[in-house]
């Protein structure tokens, strides 16, 4: 992640800029103990299977990525051109760390690994954009029985 700092002064405003409200309520809560949760992964990384339908910039939709999905399946359509795909590249964990919730679930350190996990294109649009999209996720992974998710912002 790069700092501030370093950004031109235009790409450091640029991010200034950007409304993150507060939340005016708690808006975390307690789950169950770790090796009871049903664990999905939320990513926006532009990530998708190589035969479903590439991201673009000013995409709001998301992709299904099945649990039982072969990582070397995935590509990336990311559209944003100040993301650095060389962690991508070396390791797909670094955006989508399924081989590592596997490693859990094998360990029974957690539940298990949710049926299914989504990818979103996360260049291009404000946080707001996404929220029929994100709510519509929300009820699919609570079908699934999903009670933890990592999100994996890029």
């Amino acid at each position: 992640m790069v700092r501030l700092t370093d950004l031109d002064s235009g790409s450091a405003q640029h991010l200034l800029d950007k409304d993150c409200p507060p939340f005016e309520t708690q808006p975390f809560v307690a789950g169950p103990p770790l090796a009871e949760r049903r664990v999905a992964i939320v990513t926006s990384a532009g990530l998708h299977r190589r035969g479903d339908r590439n991201f673009d910039l000013s995409d709001l939709s998301y992709r299904v990525i099945p649990g039982d999905v072969a990582l070397a399946d995935l590509v990336m359509t990311q559209a944003s051109v100040n993301y650095d795909r060389t962690g991508f590249q070396q390791d797909i964990n670094v955006v989508f760390p399924l081989d590592r919730l596997r490693e859990m679930d094998a360990a029974g350190e957690i539940g298990s690994v949710a049926s299914f996990h989504y990818a979103f294109n996360g260049a291009g649009q404000l946080a707001p954009a996404f929220e029929p999209t994100a709510r519509e996720v929300g009820r699919m992974l609570k079908e699934d029985g999903v009670n933890a998710a990592i999100l994996v912002p890029v």
